[in-house]
């Protein structure tokens, strides 16, 4: 038997084969690069930091050294299990939560314990499930937001209320109106607390004023809020477009002021009540943990005229209208007031948690 070479050509296609094969593989690993995945896996799953770095820039060295603490690091040397801290503070670190047991703590002082033990919450396996929500979350009935300041002077018993700013005030795609402005009333008396300048644009509006009402330490409890948008069309007349009311009684306004971003809910597409939820939120800075705990909810009203139903609860944690990620409760079983006490924890860099 005679042994003979591979032809050249044969020789070339293995070689050609092998270096597409390189190619490919280089192209892979340089898109990893990119993405903010590679060599050291991101501190936030959901976030890429080269994107963070380019749009913020400032807080990009924090995030660039936190790429090398996994999950499962080792401590600090000197850190002892006998040194357990009694409650949760800002200067607090992910490992010292992870040693206390946070959900415990967070349950105690949150003032959770008689609802039994915290638990913490499953991650919902795919942000374009079935169940999910449609990429328009929470835009069939909103038409705009507005950031307002509240706080109350008791020395003079009177309500402060300030309109700094506002975004997308009326439909994009409704061009009757050419400008805008906003009203305050105090309900239930329709008692008129101010009404802003006309604006001309409603898709980004600096307000920036100020409107004080008396108001006595009792009515706290008693009264709401009512903010409204109006849309001025070609005829000078005004529309009710969109309101947001708050309950004076759950913002504290009496120890602290209050200040926040409303959706405003659009007038002609008012969605029934169907039950209420409770919700606490903190944040820790130092690991730049959201916790979010669902306590409770009560009154739910099953639609489509079903007779029961098994509530859960899932959030969603939304960028600029983008699903980041989501997480969802336990099912509870025909309870119409449902006791949940779940936290969910997402990792949100302190530069977008705004």
């Amino acid at each position: 038997a005679v042994a003979s070479s591979p032809p050249r050509w044969e020789i070339g296609l293995y070689a050609a084969g092998a270096l597409a094969l390189l190619g490919i593989a280089a192209i892979n690993l340089w898109k990893l690069w990119r993405s903010g995945s590679y060599p050291a896996p991101s501190p936030f799953p959901n976030y890429d930091y080269r994107y963070l770095e380019q749009k913020y820039g400032a807080a990009c060295p924090d995030i660039r050294n936190k790429r090398g603490l996994a999950p499962g690091s080792q401590r600090a040397p000197g850190r002892s299990s006998s040194s357990r801290k009694s409650s949760l503070r800002a200067e607090d670190t992910l490992e010292s939560i992870q040693e206390l047991g946070s959900l415990e703590l967070m349950g105690r002082d949150l003032g959770l314990a008689h609802y039994g033990p915290l638990r913490k919450s499953i991650s919902a396996d795919s942000l374009n499930s079935i169940s999910s929500i449609g990429n328009n979350f929470g835009q069939d009935f909103t038409v705009g937001q507005v950031e307002v300041c509240m706080e109350y002077d008791a020395r003079a018993a009177a309500l402060h209320v300030t309109l700094l700013q506002g975004k997308d005030l009326l439909e994009k795609e409704d061009a009757r109106f050419e400008s805008c402005f906003m009203r305050i009333s105090l309900l239930p008396a329709e008692q008129i607390v101010g009404i802003s300048r006309i604006q001309r644009s409603s898709y980004s509006v600096a307000f920036d004023e100020r409107f004080s009402v008396p108001l006595d330490p009792a009515a706290l409890e008693e009264n709401s809020l009512r903010f409204s948008v109006f849309g001025v069309d070609e005829d000078e007349r005004s529309v009710s477009t969109g309101v947001a009311e708050l309950k004076l009684s759950d913002l504290e306004l009496a120890t602290r002021p209050f200040n926040a971003w409303l959706y405003l809910q659009d007038s002609n597409k008012a969605v029934d009540t169907v039950g209420e939820i409770l919700l606490s939120l903190s944040y820790l800075p130092t690991a730049e943990r959201l916790t979010v705990v669902v306590v409770k909810a009560k009154n739910l009203v099953w639609s489509n005229g079903k007779v029961t139903a098994d509530p859960f609860v899932k959030v969603y944690l939304l960028q600029d209208g983008r699903k980041i990620s989501k997480k969802k409760t336990a099912v509870k079983r025909g309870d119409t007031n449902p006791v949940f006490n779940e936290a969910m924890i997402f990792s949100v860099p302190a530069i977008v948690l705004q």
